[in-house]
């Protein structure tokens, strides 16, 4: 992303099933950064379930229902970036 925006380097696009997902995932990443000690500067979204953003400077983590994900239309919108695709 820092070729196409400054205030970046990656984002991370995920999609949950349902709000409680959205939020499931959301909290796992936050939990598993307090881990290992990264710190999230900002975060939102978090008890609606619908869109819930974490900004950990560098990283900018993403995660949608899939309504809010289409509507919102971030894949398209940064279609120019370079895609890493990454699986565990």
């Amino acid at each position: 992303m820092r070729n196409i925006v400054n205030f970046c380097d990656y984002f991370v696009l995920a999609t949950g099933n349902s709000d409680r997902q959205v939020r499931g995932i959301a909290l796992g990443i936050e939990a598993g950064l307090e881990e290992l000690a990264v710190p999230v500067r900002y975060k939102q979204g978090l008890n609606q379930g619908h869109w819930a953003l974490l900004d950990l400077g560098d990283v900018v983590a993403h995660i949608f229902d899939k309504d809010s994900r289409v509507f919102y239309g971030l894949d398209h919108l940064w279609q120019d970036a370079k895609v890493i695709n990454w699986k565990k």
